[in-house]
């Protein structure tokens, strides 16, 4: 399997040491070529600023080659299928995120609109978060151990390296807790329609004031589904979630028109 190409990418920069534990434990199955934000970009989704310079330097002395993007996730995955890797990929890992990726604000997450550009392009993708306590998030602590999620991340690559995903599978969503182990069991989920990160409103008396927005994570537990990729993680489950791109409503179109036209 060494003659595979494997793309990896972030959200949170390209001196995550979550990337590094993933570009590490990826090596093994083939050639691994970073290619991540400049600075961090969590919660960008798969936005493509039209600010971003596009600037991309090379890193001297990284374990694999190695660039840094001035740009989104989303756009560093486009500077790498169009300037910087030889080919295309056999495969496209974004993560190990600071922090879950679950619930109905996946989309604002830089790790999974890595993915879903990828899988844009017709790649299969893999996108891996772990559970880490808010303060973590942003700071990109040495603290944090990734080594459960590295494991995951090798196990589900090393998979979609040898098979196909079924149609209407454009990504691979994993969510690792924050204790797990290479024997921590694994179970397939859905996407949870709660939410799970919640925004704050701003401390200010005037609202011309500064006063950028802050959240806290809350689990709406009256609503959660049994089956769902935040449950999962609350009981120290490894989620895999599978992802479309297709986000048409699950609904009978004949009969909604019909509806709209009464």
């Amino acid at each position: 399997m060494t003659d595979k190409l494997i793309l990896l990418t972030n959200d949170d920069g390209i001196a995550s040491p979550g990337l590094w534990a993933a570009a590490r434990r990826l090596q093994p199955l083939g050639q691994v070529v970073v290619v991540a934000p400049r600075t961090q970009c969590t919660s960008v989704g798969r936005g493509q600023p039209s600010g971003s310079s596009g600037r991309i330097e090379t890193l001297a002395g990284a374990a694999s080659p190695a660039y840094a993007v001035d740009g989104t996730p989303a756009q560093a995955v486009q500077h790498a299928l169009l300037e910087i890797l030889p080919r295309r990929p056999d495969l496209v890992v974004a993560g190990i995120n600071y922090g879950d990726n679950v619930g109905s604000g996946v989309t604002a997450s830089g790790t999974v609109g890595a993915a879903l550009e990828a899988a844009s392009f017709g790649l299969p993708a893999l996108a891996v978060s772990l559970d880490t306590d808010p303060e973590h998030h942003y700071q990109l602590s040495p603290d944090v151990d990734f080594s459960g999620a590295a494991y995951f991340t090798a196990y589900f690559a090393e998979r979609l390296l040898a098979a196909r995903l079924p149609f209407d599978v454009d990504v691979l969503k994993v969510e690792v807790p924050r204790d797990a182990t290479p024997q921590t069991r694994w179970v397939m989920t859905r996407l949870s329609r709660t939410r799970f990160y919640f925004p704050v409103p701003p401390a200010r008396r005037v609202l011309s004031a500064p006063g950028p927005l802050s959240y806290e994570v809350k689990v709406e537990t009256d609503r959660l589904e049994p089956d769902s990729d935040v449950r999962a993680v609350l009981d120290g489950l490894v989620a895999v979630t599978p992802l479309s791109l297709d986000l048409t409503a699950r609904t009978d179109l004949a009969g909604l028109g019909r509806a709209l036209h009464a």
